[in-house]
């Protein structure tokens, strides 16, 4: 190689890193490689969960919401430790804790005309749970609904999420459920045909806190004053 040839052999690469770093620096955009190998951060609550024979994925930092991530606060219910307070009104779920704490989680709630309040306990819990529409669901919106009558069974597909709270009220079930959701964006929104849906890995983190039996309240979502005691 002649001399020439070395000099246009070590200058090259000198002259593309300059090029390169002057994209960065006048346009504020990072290349291409660079972006790809720095995508968002996500909160380490959120991230994939082996569980089982399935795989819960990551939330993805766009559907992450400050207000609705799972936080410790002070305990605004006045109900006693081991009981879950549902506020729609807020789009919050509380398990109060010992010490005038409560874990808070963010839900989505039912549609307007479609929530249900009042006092239940939870009287079955289950993993991947299968699900079917009810009837009322089915005669509602049929081409959605009708194929699944028969139910669903569980996994990453099923609208139920990883996991299901089952509520009763006097014994009799009230159709009603706190689960998760393969719809992480809907947390925070009233979507739902009635029933609780929380993220995935929030849904599994209170799922194993919860006992069979425990006291769940479910606010009214007109902004009555009880609800307004939750609300932070």
């Amino acid at each position: 190689m002649t001399a020439n040839k070395r000099r246009a052999a070590l200058v090259a690469p000198l002259i593309l890193t300059i090029l390169l770093g002057g994209c960065v620096s006048d346009s504020g955009i990072m290349p291409i490689a660079a972006a790809a190998s720095h995508p968002p951060a996500v909160d380490a609550r959120y991230s994939a969960v082996s569980d089982g024979a399935y795989v819960v994925p990551a939330v993805p930092a766009g559907d992450l919401k400050q207000r609705y991530m799972r936080q410790l606060v002070d305990d605004p219910t006045g109900q006693p430790p081991g009981t879950v307070v549902v506020d729609p009104r807020n789009r919050f779920l509380y398990f109060v804790r010992e010490g005038g704490k409560a874990l808070r989680y963010g839900v989505g709630v039912g549609k307007a005309g479609m929530a249900w309040s009042g006092t239940a306990d939870v009287q079955m819990k289950r993993e991947w749970p299968h699900w079917t529409p009810t009837d009322n669901m089915i005669s509602r919106e049929p081409e959605k609904y009708r194929k699944w009558a028969k139910g669903m069974d569980g996994g990453t597909g099923n609208p139920l999420g990883a996991r299901a709270l089952y509520l009763f009220k006097n014994g009799k079930d009230t159709l009603y459920r706190i689960h998760g959701t393969n719809e992480p964006w809907s947390i925070g929104q009233a979507v739902s045909s009635g029933c609780i849906r929380m993220m995935n890995q929030d849904v599994i983190d209170l799922y194993g806190r919860v006992s069979t039996g425990a006291k769940v309240v479910v606010l009214p979502v007109n902004g009555s004053d009880s609800a307004a005691a939750v609300a932070r």
